[in-house]
C-alpha cells in the first residue's frame, strides 16, 4: 500500500511583526533555516530515530503561526492562580506574545528578557550561545522549523557568581486550532552562578488543535548549578508537543533538567547531554502520566566528552488504557574520556493490559575505566500491594492510583526547591483525578 503524499507543514516561515530591528545575523539565520526545513526529509521509519513512532502523527498539515489570542488575560490570571508558590520572576506568553511579566528579585546584573528582546539589547551575547548544538536524535526538521519561525520565550543570563534561590518561572499557552507556537528558553550560567528555571507549557481549552514547537539550550559554565523543569500539561484531545533540549556542562559545573509529561496526545522530546570538561555532571528526569491513545516519544543522549565526568538518567513512565511510550537512550563515551561514570534508567508502570511501553537503552564506549550501566524494566502493579491497601481501608482503583503517584514522584523528588516540588506534586496529583 502506497504512503500518503506528505503535504507542506507551512507555505512560508512562520514569523509576525515584531516592530524589532533584529540583528542581520539573526535574519540570515531565519533565512537558512527556512531553506533547510524545505529540504530535508519527514521522518520516516527508515530512520532508526523514528523506528518505534507513529508516523501518522506526524503527518502536519494546516499549520499557521498563531494569532493574538482573545482570552489573554483569562490566561494570565489561571497562571497565576496555579504557580509555584515562590518565584524570582514570573513570564507568561499566549499564541508567542508576552502577555505578562512580573520580577520579584533577580541578582545584581542578571539578564532575564523575552528572546526576542535580548536578541536587539544583548544580540552578541545570544549569538554565542544560541542554537548551537548540530546534533540530532531525529529532530533536525523540527529545529531548523523552530529556528526560522518567530520566537517567544526567555533569554537568562547568570554573570560569574549570581546566585538565586527562587526559580524562575514562564508559562507558555496555546489558543485555537492549528495555531502553532515556538517557545525558546536559553538559559547560561556563568562560573559559580546558580539559578532554577520552571517552564510550564498548557493549552487554553481541550477541544483544540494546537502544536508547539519549542527548543531550550542550558549552558552551565566552571562551577555553576542550573536546575530546568519543563511541566507538559495541556489537553490529551489534540495537541502536539515537540521539544528539543541541549545541556552543555564545564569544568565542575551541574545541570538538571527535568521533563514531566501530563497532557497532549502526541509528544516528541529529544535531549542531548553534553559533559565536555572535566568534573562536569548531568541529570535528567521524567515522569510521565500517559492516558487514552496518548504517545509519549523521548530520545536521549548522555554524550562525555571529557575524563571524570558524570551523569544520571532516571526516565518514570505510568501508562493506561491504550497509551503508548517509547524511551531511546544512548550514553556515548568518546575516547579519552577515561573514568567515567553514568547510568540510565528507564521504567515503566502498566495500569491495563493495552498499554504499551518501548524502551531501547544503550552504551558506546570508547575509553578506560569508566563505570556504566543501563537498564530498564516494565510491569504492573503487583497484587500484594492492592491487598495491603485495601486491607487499611482504601479500594483498590485509589489504591493504584497512590501506587502510581508514588512510583513517579521519585523522578520529582530529585529536584532542588520545595515549592518546584510541590507544584509538580499537585499537578500529577490532579492528573489522576482525572483518570477516575
Amino acid at each position: 500500500m502506497a504512503e500518503e503524499s506528505p503535504v507542506s507543514w507551512f507555505a512560508a516561515p512562520p514569523v509576525f511583526d515584531l516592530g524589532l530591528e533584529l540583528p542581520d545575523w539573526y535574519l540570515k539565520l531565519q533565512e537558512t533555516s527556512w531553506q533547510t526545513f524545505l529540504t530535508l526529509p519527514e521522518p520516516a521509519r527508515t530512520d532508526q530515530n523514528w523506528r518505534f513512532s507513529d508516523l501518522k502523527k506526524v503527518r502536519f498539515s494546516e499549520l499557521q503561526a498563531a494569532r493574538p489570542a482573545e482570552n489573554a488575560e483569562a490566561l494570565v490570571q489561571r497562571a497565576k492562580a496555579e504557580r509555584a508558590e515562590d518565584f524570582a520572576a514570573h513570564f507568561v506568553f499566549v499564541n508567542n506574545r508576552l502577555v505578562h511579566s512580573e520580577i520579584n528579585e533577580l541578582p545584581a546584573g542578571v539578564i532575564c528578557l523575552p528572546l526576542n528582546e535580548a536578541l536587539v539589547e544583548c544580540g552578541d551575547l545570544v549569538r554565542n550561545h544560541f542554537m548551537k548544538e548540530e546534533g540530532s536524535l531525529g529532530g533536525a526538521k523540527f529545529a531548523a522549523l523552530h529556528a526560522a519561525a518567530t520566537l517567544s520565550g526567555l533569554f537568562i543570563y547568570f554573570p560569574q557568581g549570581s546566585t538565586c534561590n527562587s526559580p524562575i518561572l514562564t508559562h507558555h499557552f496555546a489558543s485555537g486550532d492549528f495555531n502553532c507556537v515556538f517557545p525558546h528558553m536559553l538559559v547560561v550560567a556563568e562560573d559559580q552562578a546558580e539559578v532554577s528555571v520552571l517552564e510550564t507549557f498548557e493549552t487554553a481549552a481541550d477541544d483544540e488543535q494546537t502544536f508547539f514547537f519549542a527548543n531550550t539550550d542550558l549552558i552551565a559554565n566552571n562551577g555553576a548549578n542550573l536546575q530546568y523543569v519543563a511541566l507538559q500539561d495541556e489537553s490529551d484531545h489534540g495537541p502536539k508537543h515537540i521539544q528539543l533540549n541541549s545541556s552543555r556542562v564545564g569544568r565542575d559545573a551541574n545541570i538538571k533538567a527535568a521533563f514531566v509529561n501530563l497532557g497532549a496526545a502526541w509528544v516528541r522530546q529529544e535531549a542531548i547531554a553534553r559533559m565536555m570538561e572535566e568534573g562536569s555532571d548531568c541529570q535528567v528526569f521524567s515522569a510521565n502520566l500517559a492516558n487514552g491513545i496518548q504517545e509519549y516519544d523521548q530520545r536521549t543522549l548522555q554524550s562525555h566528552e571529557a575524563q571524570h565526568t558524570t551523569s544520571d538518567l532516571l526516565f518514570k513512565n505510568a501508562l493506561y488504557d491504550q497509551a503508548r511510550t517509547i524511551f531511546a537512550g544512548l550514553i556515548e563515551v568518546q575516547a579519552g574520556s577515561h573514568h567515567t561514570d553514568s547510568y540510565q534508567t528507564c521504567r515503566n508502570l502498566l495500569g491495563s493490559d493495552q498499554a504499551e511501553a518501548n524502551a531501547m537503552p544503550g552504551l558506546e564506549i570508547d575509553a578506560d575505566q569508566v563505570k556504566c550501566s543501563h537498564g530498564s524494566t516494565s510491569g504492573q502493579i503487583s497484587d500484594e500491594e492492592i491487598f495491603y491497601l485495601q486491607a487499611r481501608g482504601i479500594p483498590a482503583e485509589q489504591a493504584r492510583q497512590i501506587i502510581s503517584l508514588g512510583f513517579l514522584n521519585e523522578s520529582i523528588t530529585r529536584l532542588k526547591s520545595e515549592s518546584v516540588q510541590n507544584y509538580l506534586f499537585d499537578r500529577v496529583a490532579r492528573k489522576f483525578k482525572s483518570l477516575s
